[in-house]
């Protein structure tokens, strides 16, 4: 069981601990290999804590998950805050989904998508918070095409249809990136992402070989390694997506 001393630390403190072992032990080992043990040794408490908190192992997946969604939309919130444009929000999105990252405090790493997704397929309430993510993502891109089409910057297309059919081509380019494919880096995916988006919205667009923070870094092992789940409020991301260090 517990420890009494385990138990009288702030609780808020001690599950943020566990969390960030859990990224780092999920990162290193892959879902399927983590042991509850693992990750209890990381942070440092004994393992019956890391049950008291969070029950089951797969629980442990669904809320490292939504700390690393958390922190890619805190990180997306202050980009998006520093964009112009509706053009420029939506931009910003895909780099933080593409690029490599810069930021210390962002979980970043599509492997971790790759294992929640595996899970979702063979587990119930695994598959709700997927769910739940995946609708975030969509919302957040769908806000998006309606703040551009309200200023006159994208032209009138369905935004559900959109959402649904771009949110699905970042998670299939995201899948070579953290398969670190030889023909498809961050670098590609996120100009082949704004092309297709400038193709069906209607505006101009050229790449300007920038580098954002985002998710795919550790993933595709090119640099240090963020997407949802309460998302920010601004108009650029109402709610949330995507990854780690």
């Amino acid at each position: 069981m517990a420890r009494g001393s385990e138990l009288s630390e702030p609780p808020e403190l001690r599950r943020e601990q566990m969390i960030r072992a859990a990224l780092e032990v999920i990162e290193e080992r892959g879902f399927p290999d983590t042991r509850i043990a693992d990750v209890a040794e990381r942070a440092g408490v004994s393992p019956a804590l890391v049950i008291y908190y969070f029950g089951t192992k797969d629980s442990l997946l669904t809320e490292a998950m939504r700390f690393s969604e958390d922190a890619f939309y805190e990180l997306g919130a202050r980009r998006m805050a520093a964009a112009g444009d509706a053009k420029d929000r939506l931009e910003e999105i895909v780099a933080l989904t593409c690029l490599p990252a810069d930021e210390k405090d962002v979980t970043d790493s599509w492997n971790l998508w790759l294992d929640l997704w595996a899970q979702a397929a063979r587990n119930e309430a695994v598959a709700r918070v997927r769910e739940e993510f995946d609708e975030h993502w969509r919302e957040t891109l769908r806000a998006i095409v309606r703040d551009g089409q309200a200023s006159g910057e994208f032209r009138a297309i369905d935004a559900d249809d959109f959402a649904v059919g771009f949110s699905a081509l970042l998670d299939g380019l995201a899948i070579q990136i953290a398969l670190q494919d030889p023909v498809v880096d961050g670098r590609r995916a996120f100009e082949l992402s704004m092309r297709v988006a400038a193709s069906q919205l209607g505006f101009e667009w050229r790449a300007s070989g920038r580098s954002v923070s985002g998710r795919s870094a550790q993933a595709s092992g090119k640099a240090a390694s963020a997407r949802r789940r309460h998302g920010p409020s601004s108009p650029a991301a109402p709610r949330g997506r995507r990854r780690t260090h």
